[in-house]
């Protein structure tokens, strides 16, 4: 049943978390260096879930429990971008309201992937939609997906002063919604609202940076961002396949 619902949909990210020995590190504190840095191992990265987005009415979200029960590392992304709802690759508010039915007891990973006006509210401090979301339907996550490609008015950021403004928004959104993690899609055309977030003394603990330079496009890139510091949440996203995850 896996590889049959899966085919409809294309994998979107990985969400990866890199976690310390804390125990360990400090146990070599006490140590000479050298010894330390024998006794330390390297970095570990740890799989949260992998993602597949574009869930929408061509699958019966009771096929998609059915499959979070069985792996429940797997996270339904979900599309939301007003003028194409019920089209495909973006659900219909019929099919959503089945899918809260279906998820009553609160277990299944779900992302909900904001584009054009559903981007832009937030980013003016409306999190209504958000809320709505998560207490009705049961979404943990929403990807902030502020390109250009999906729809979103990115001349909000475009000026320093703008910039600020949007992070703040977002700053408080995170806290507002506590439950709730919130993905910053990292590329170019986003730095002026990542690499502030990113830079802020005291990372708010729900959010997570996702490098995707292909813009929500699913367009495989030449190579692959570094991970970034040890504190940061992270994830992939861009023309993920089995033929290119294992790099």
């Amino acid at each position: 049943m896996l590889s049959k619902v899966l085919s409809y949909l294309r994998p979107a990210w990985i969400s990866i978390r890199r976690y310390a020995h804390i125990a360990l590190r400090y146990l070599a504190s006490l140590l000479p260096a050298g010894v330390a840095s024998a006794l330390l191992p390297s970095p570990m990265i740890q799989l949260r879930c992998v993602g597949f987005c574009g869930a929408d009415d061509t699958v019966a979200p009771s096929r998609l429990k059915e499959i979070s029960d069985k792996h429940p590392w797997v996270e339904w992304g979900v599309l939301f971008r007003d003028e194409k709802a019920g089209l495909p690759r973006y659900a219909s508010e019929k099919w959503l309201a089945e899918l809260g039915k279906v998820n009553s007891a609160r277990q299944m990973r779900l992302a909900g992937h904001l584009c054009a006006t559903h981007v832009d509210e937030l980013l003016r401090g409306d999190t209504s939609f958000v809320s709505k979301l998560h207490h009705e339907v049961g979404f943990q996550r929403v990807q902030v997906n502020a390109t250009a490609a999906n729809g979103a008015d990115i001349s909000m950021f475009a000026t320093e002063a703008g910039s600020q403004r949007c992070v703040e928004a977002l700053r408080k959104a995170m806290v507002a919604l506590p439950r709730v993690e919130f993905i910053m899609q990292r590329n170019e055309q986003t730095r002026p609202i990542w690499a502030p977030m990113l830079a802020l003394e005291s990372l708010p603990p729900n959010v997570s940076f996702l490098f995707d330079e292909s813009m929500g496009l699913g367009v495989s890139c030449g190579a692959w961002a570094a991970p970034p510091p040890s504190h940061v949440t992270f994830g992939y996203a861009g023309g993920l396949n089995p033929g290119n995850i294992s790099k």
